[in-house]
């Protein structure tokens, strides 16, 4: 327990630093590190193989998807537990904590049935919002990984004028943003009753 402050303050500066790479910066680490045959040649470099997509099962796409989605993960996962951090910390010192450890509650306790519920509200806002950033984050992910999908036919379509079908990625990219807003609210109704209105 003594050694915790040490370990999180490394993961945190890890975090911050993580969280400062653009997302095309991440990949191409991740590709130099993890498929370059002169580091570890771990996953394939780019795109889905000589054979067509539709004769790849899952298992056979799987290698080809890890990278990418290792991608979007690492550069969305700083926000969330940064967030959760500094969430659980601001929660550590008010005063209800304090009142829950006299009347004889368990540390863990404490932790799990004050702290955490307190904390998931921001927390459950920032992941909500990984919704939009995968489909911006597509875009980049699918060019950098010569992957075949909607982010390179919007790329695509940008480059041909092709505005139907840039009007529809607008429109879809508005749709995503309305459902993470959607499921934030619904999210927090559930995690704390005190947000939901009152009729």
């Amino acid at each position: 327990m003594a050694m915790w402050p040490r370990v999180r303050s490394g993961m945190l500066v890890l975090l911050h630093g993580l969280e400062a790479l653009p997302l095309f910066v991440l990949g191409l680490l991740l590709l130099l590190l993890l498929a370059n045959p002169d580091a570890l040649a771990l996953f394939p470099a780019y795109g889905l193989g000589s054979a067509d997509l539709q004769e790849l099962t899952w298992l056979q796409r799987l290698p080809y998807l890890v990278l990418p989605v290792s991608s979007l993960v690492l550069v969305n996962l700083p926000a969330l537990v940064l967030t959760l951090d500094a969430a659980l910390q601001q929660s550590r010192v008010q005063p209800y904590m304090t009142t829950a450890r006299a009347k004889g509650a368990s540390i863990a306790g404490v932790w799990i049935r004050h702290a955490l519920p307190n904390a998931l509200l921001p927390f459950l806002t920032r992941l909500t919002d990984l919704l939009p950033a995968l489909v911006g984050g597509a875009v980049v992910i699918e060019v950098l990984f010569a992957l075949p999908g909607l982010g390179r036919l919007l790329l695509a379509a940008g480059a041909t004028r092709d505005y139907p079908v840039l009007l529809g990625g607008v429109l879809m990219a508005a749709v995503v943003r309305l459902v993470s807003w959607l499921l934030a609210d619904l999210l927090q109704a559930v995690a704390d009753p005190r947000t939901r209105t009152s009729k």
